[in-house]
């Protein structure tokens, strides 16, 4: 049955080629008022016996030379570049973005924009086989199921087979050449665009951004409520085109993306960090203050969840509160971390009203100064209760949808690993600091 699918799909393909031309035809003949039917009939034969299988297949594989399969295409430099192309199946696990990260490549096709056709009919993929497979590995099958002339058979074979060779490589004016330093002299190196690779991209970024899936995680976020899927965004992202208004005269997978290229942003965060220290600060828990403001999305999620789904014991309930949780623990270090400023040396001095643990927990380096600072600082009983602040403060910011929300849970947040685990280690970071 398998076998079967490859020549149903050959067959297919150029029927449904043969019906979009004849549809053309039609609506050029019925303006033709100069044509008699007798003419117009012995064309249209002529066009059908032109779309007929072994007719076809025969145009097709002579035409097949005119393109060449590739991984990596040098007109994406330069419409006009007659540089060679490159076609590569190297695979490494090196850690680095690359083509040869992919465990398999949509090779791309190159060349004279009318053969296209063929590319597409060589590439197209049928439940994880094609006819570019076939050809690779030497399985004649698929086109042998519409011919019994053996002689026509490799014939069809030879020229199909052509456009998986890029010849001798070459480079050109209007390629990209870079002198690359190697001893005492130079290689000249060309670089090629990595159009599989792009391409690979391209495709997951669409099913990210367009995807059906995606539909229902954004609707849920217009809704405020609950998804198990996370909304993967691409901030800064930006767009390139390739071909102006003639995508395919690049390459067929440019026309399939319709000339576009997503790029990603490479640009380095931007921290934006207070000028001033907060000497008016009451509490780092405040409600409106850095850390709550901050916290506000992750808390909508957070009560999303528990007040959809009510079942607290659903292990993957508990384990999507966990994250959320989690989530607001690594925040409050960042905002604590941000706080922790040695040009801030002794600000929580100007903040009496501010809670004693916290002004020993966010002002480290007034140790440096005030030796009974340094000494309760040194008790770590303040621990204890900024983690009772943090609990306090989560049990409030739940409690106006959770009303039942208590003591117990009061508990759960002061103990987590996380919380303790991230004052011990920012901890052992800030004393190295000071030392």
């Amino acid at each position: 049955m398998q076998k079967k699918l490859l020549p149903a799909f050959i067959a297919d393909y150029i029927a449904a080629r043969r019906q979009a031309k004849l549809e053309a035809f039609e609506k050029e003949a019925a303006k033709r008022s100069d044509a008699d039917s007798v003419t117009i009939a012995a064309e249209r034969r002529e066009f059908e016996i032109r779309y007929e299988p072994k007719m076809w297949l025969t145009d097709a594989a002579r035409r097949a030379g005119q393109i060449s399969l590739v991984t990596h295409a040098a007109k994406f430099t330069h419409g006009d570049s007659k540089s060679s192309s490159l076609y590569g199946e190297l695979t490494t696990q090196e850690g680095y973005l690359s083509s040869s990260a992919l465990q398999s490549l949509e090779p791309d096709a190159v060349g004279n924009a009318a053969a296209l056709d063929v590319a597409k009919l060589l590439q197209t993929t049928i439940e994880g086989d094609s006819l570019l497979a076939c050809l690779r590995r030497g399985d004649h099958h698929p086109f042998a199921a519409f011919t019994d002339d053996a002689t026509q058979l490799d014939e069809w074979i030879r020229g199909f087979s052509c456009a998986l060779t890029t010849g001798d490589p070459v480079s050109h004016k209007l390629a990209k050449q870079n002198y690359f330093p190697v001893n005492e002299g130079y290689h000249l190196l060309s670089p090629l665009f990595a159009t599989s690779l792009v391409h690979a991209l391209h495709q997951k970024m669409t099913a990210l951004r367009f995807g059906d899936e995606v539909k229902a995680v954004w609707k849920a976020r217009r809704e405020k409520t609950w998804h198990p899927q996370p909304l993967v965004l691409f901030p800064a992202a930006a767009e390139m085109h390739f071909g102006g208004t003639k995508p395919q005269n690049i390459s067929y997978l440019n026309s399939v993306r319709g000339g576009r290229v997503w790029l990603l942003s490479s640009q380095p965060p931007q921290w934006k960090r207070a000028e001033k220290p907060p000497v008016n600060l009451l509490s780092i828990f405040t409600p409106g203050g850095q850390f709550d403001r901050r916290a506000n999305d992750t808390i909508q999620l957070l009560v999303s969840l528990l007040a959809r789904t009510g079942n607290y014991t659903n292990h993957r309930i508990r384990e999507s509160r966990d994250e959320y949780i989690d989530s607001l623990i690594d925040l409050l270090f960042v905002v604590v971390s941000e706080l922790q400023r040695e040009e801030w040396q002794n600000w929580t001095l100007a903040c009496p009203a501010l809670k004693t643990h916290q002004q020993l927990w966010l002002d480290p380096w007034r140790t440096k100064t005030d030796e009974a600072f340094r000494l309760e600082r040194d008790k770590d009983d303040w621990q204890v209760k900024v983690a009772e602040d943090f609990a306090l403060w989560l049990n409030a910011r739940l409690r106006k949808a959770l009303p039942d929300v208590g003591a117990v849970e009061k508990r759960e947040w002061e103990t987590r690993e996380r919380l303790r685990t991230n004052l011990r280690e920012l901890e052992a970071i800030v004393q190295e600091a000071i030392k």
